[in-house]
């Protein structure tokens, strides 16, 4: 988040085996076979065929996980799953035919190796140039495609990507420092009979033990190795690591799996790469499911529930976020800046401090006296603190302060009762919003506690018989989610008739919602009549989903029919 978010995904991701070999027009990363200082022995004619690939594929390992060719199920779909056979409400009727399909971390890189062949095949450039041009434009296709055939544009399409123009490499010759700095391939440079010096190290290298990119800087391969494990390992850059030189070209992923030897950052490499194709691709997300290495692909980016069929967690997928229904993810992401910034803060400050009327210090009285002096020491201004006026001309009746009545002392109190206002309307939604989220990390252990007592029951039922327990957690989840995305809503709401109906469906919900929560988390010793208990907790959780339907239904009616209005400023 994750996700998101925005946290890093790398921890996330398992690793996978960067030396598996592939057959026939696969993609190959498996270099360890070859010597580094071994010459050349392909022509310029057998480089574009051996320059194919980017990533290894195992086709038996993809096809153990999910098959590419598993049915694309609806969000509705998913949903029913989720919810063991209840019936989910979408904020928008049209998200019930969103088609997604969930991939496993094998398929992505598999995903990602099949998009960079697609284009490989019509633009004819080396695989690992594709890969860079399709980053640049965030695995865009089309756009790629666009730019790539434009004259007029070729030139700066290469250098925005900063990658060197392939169209117009000079021809190497005797005189350069080595010929493979001009080569599409990045392999090792020949050996010649001169040294040369790494303007890194400073030390002397003969030519085998020199290399570069085509930007034409060469550094020895001890420096080479060192600054992309430091970039790779430290720094976490994997896909516009730039040349050492500061020319801005960046290293292409066949020099850095030919330099990197090390396995762990050959996997991390990898990682941030895969990492980088996701969160570039706007019709794919991550799960932010706890250690889920899984991601979600779509046809297109909506405001629609996807549901991971690998840990069951059901997320937006155009923002990432838990699904978040019934505020849209604009406000969310206003929520929670808020709640994380230092808003709130300066809420309290003005709500409870003064500032100085001469020096605008901040002063916060700590005592019942009214008669505030200044503490700057610049200024030492005695002032009163009701009508912060002067204090001098107070006299003996200071504490009426009848004769302090100007617009200046009049627009302070007003400031800051409305600051005053502000915060406590801002905490009502907020402790509400919180409390909810707490019940449902705490009730996220009830699940166990749950599956023990319907052990337990079926010395007097069946299995069968005892799983409306399990549906009366998932629906007592599924209500708390909802109420606790109700409050943030509501705090932007501007009041009108429909915003009272949205507040008495919500009191309805919540108390439903904490008498279904009562009946779960009863002692089971209390219990002394099980068919009783079964149907008070099915009429319960029955009564929470259809009073939960009702409010999303109402919330979904006023975005269709424009019912809500929202207070911008907040």
């Amino acid at each position: 988040m994750h996700l998101y978010v925005h946290i890093s995904f790398l921890s996330l991701i398992e690793p996978i085996d960067l030396f598996l070999h592939v057959h026939d027009d696969q993609f190959t990363m498996d270099t360890d076979s070859e010597d580094l200082n071994e010459e050349e022995e392909e022509d310029d004619e057998q480089e574009s065929d051996d320059d194919t690939g980017f990533f290894p594929i195992d086709e038996h390992v993809v096809q153990s996980s999910q098959p590419n060719n598993q049915p694309i199920r609806t969000s509705s779909e998913q949903s029913n799953k989720y919810s063991s056979g209840l019936t989910a409400t979408n904020t928008h009727p049209q998200d019930n035919n969103f088609e997604y399909v969930v991939l496993s971390q094998e398929e992505i890189v598999k995903y990602m190796v099949e998009c960079i062949k697609e284009v490989n095949e019509v633009i004819k450039l080396p695989s690992t140039t594709v890969r860079l041009l399709l980053h640049h434009f965030r695995w865009d296709k089309e756009k790629l495609m666009e730019r790539f055939y434009d004259p007029n544009h070729q030139e700066e399409l290469f250098r925005q990507a900063h990658i060197v123009n392939p169209f117009k490499k000079t021809t190497p010759t005797p005189t350069q420092l080595t010929s493979s700095s001009q080569r599409t391939t990045h392999r090792q440079v020949s050996q010649s009979s001169s040294d040369q010096t790494c303007a890194i190290c400073c030390s002397t290298k003969s030519s085998s033990e020199m290399t570069g990119l085509e930007c034409g800087h060469n550094f020895c391969i001890n420096c080479w190795q060192y600054y992309l494990t430091t970039k790779i390992r430290d720094e976490g850059i994997g896909q516009t690591i730039p040349c050492p030189a500061q020319c801005d070209i960046l290293v292409d992923d066949k020099t850095v799996l030919q330099l990197i030897r090390t396995p762990e950052v050959r996997q991390k490499y990898q990682h941030l790469i895969t990492n980088s194709f996701v969160e570039c691709n706007r019709n794919m997300r991550w799960c932010p499911g706890t250690n889920c290495t899984n991601a979600i692909k779509a046809a297109y980016c909506d405001v629609a529930m996807v549901v991971c069929t690998g840990c069951n967690t059901s997320f937006c997928f155009q923002c990432g976020q838990s699904w978040h229904e019934p505020i849209k993810c604009k406000w969310l992401k206003k929520w929670q800046k808020k709640c994380h910034d230092d808003s709130e803060t300066s809420n309290w400050i003005a709500a409870n401090t003064k500032e100085c009327p001469k020096c605008h210090a901040t002063i916060e009285k700590n005592g019942g006296c009214n008669h505030l002096i200044c503490k700057n020491q610049s200024c030492k201004y005695e002032f009163c603190w009701v009508c912060l006026g002067a204090w001098e001309p107070h006299g003996s009746s200071w504490y009426n302060c009848n004769r302090f009545n100007e617009d200046d002392a009049k627009k302070a109190r007003d400031d800051q009762e409305r600051s005053r206002a502000a915060l406590q309307r801002y905490l009502h939604y907020y402790k509400r919003y919180h409390n909810h989220h707490e019940s449902l990390r705490l009730e996220s252990k009830l699940l166990s506690e749950v599956q023990k007592r319907m052990e337990s029951m079926q010395q007097q039922m069946s299995w069968i018989e005892v799983q409306f327990l399990q549906i009366a957690c998932d629906v007592l989840r599924q209500c708390r989610q909802t109420l606790m995305y109700t409050y943030p809503f509501a705090f932007y709401l501007k009041r009108n008739n429909h915003s009272i109906i949205f507040e008495q469906n919500q009191a309805d919900l919540e108390h439903a919602t904490e008498e279904l929560s009562g009946y779960l988390e009863r002692d089971s010793n209390q219990i002394t009549n099980l068919t009783e208990m079964k149907q008070k907790v099915q009429d319960k959780y029955r009564y929470c989903s259809t009073r939960r339907k009702v409010l999303l239904d109402h919330v979904a009616e006023g975005y269709d029919c424009d019912y809500w209005e929202y207070n911008e400023d907040l």
